[in-house]
């Protein structure tokens, strides 16, 4: 299945300084930045076709991939001066580069590059910033077999903040925490079916249009995921991300799994 990865941000949050123009999706997480991570994800699972809806930055991803260097995430040999590669990461991928406008929404953008779809029944859809563990192949085949337009994955609320329960007379009855609460968000893996389209309006956006239409519908399709989940909003966040990557604590390289195990 086709990938489309939401990479035109300006990520404001992200910003070390004024004269920043790096987009969100290339910030670093380890050695490498977060598309890179996002696409290994995918590409783990067995889908190496991706969109890449470009805006604000475009040319630092664009950059990213024309100058790649294979050497510094994979093993290799030199002998007489030349590499010889032991593996590669992205030597089966295939990449279109779309720019789709630097103001453009995320449903404009995912209009806009709708003629790359070919027609598939089905795609995938990713806001390149955010990392996981959920388990792809589940959530495709849970989609596939429903009457549904869309489906998002779902996790609990990140926040630490705390609800309080007010009560009319100034005092509290309850305090629970955000992530207690039997509350979901978004959390920006989607399984998308061509009918998406219907609902997206010229600029108009993927979740507050074309999924909130149709959940009104009872089209919207959720996957609930407990396990690993982590945005990068901030740079709080991506240096968290950053740190965990550099004491091997990453749950979200799944394609490190098998490699793990045949050390093991």
């Amino acid at each position: 299945m086709k990938v489309v990865l939401f990479c035109g941000g300006y990520g404001l949050r992200m910003r070390s300084g004024a004269a920043d123009d790096m987009p969100k999706p290339m910030a670093m997480v380890g050695p490498r930045p977060l598309i890179w991570h996002v696409m290994r994800y995918y590409a783990y699972y067995g889908h190496t076709e991706f969109i890449l809806c470009l805006g604000y930055g475009a040319h630092h991803i664009k950059d990213f991939f024309l100058n790649y260097e294979e050497t510094t995430s994979n093993d290799f040999v030199l002998r007489g001066g030349r590499t010889e590669l032991l593996s590669t990461d992205i030597a089966d991928w295939t990449i279109t580069f779309a720019q789709t406008g630097i103001e453009s929404p995320i449903g404009e953008r995912l209009r806009r590059v709708r003629h790359h779809l070919d027609g598939d029944e089905m795609f995938l859809a990713n806001y390149a910033d955010v990392l996981t563990d959920a388990p792809l192949p589940e959530m495709i085949d849970r989609f596939a077999r429903r009457d549904a337009g869309a489906s998002m994955m779902v996790v609990p609320p990140q926040s630490s903040f705390h609800c309080v329960d007010l009560g009319e007379d100034g005092l509290v009855g309850g305090i629970t925490a955000v992530s207690d609460m039997p509350l979901w968000e978004n959390g920006g893996y989607f399984v998308l079916r061509q009918e998406v389209f219907d609902h997206i309006p010229e600029n108009g956006d993927l979740v507050a249009d074309g999924c909130a239409q149709l959940a009104k519908r009872g089209r919207l399709a959720a996957h609930q995921h407990r396990g690993f989940w982590k945005p990068t909003d901030t740079v709080k966040e991506r240096a968290a991300l950053d740190d965990a990557y550099a004491r091997g604590d990453r749950p979200w390289a799944v394609w490190e799994r098998d490699t793990a195990g045949a050390r093991a």
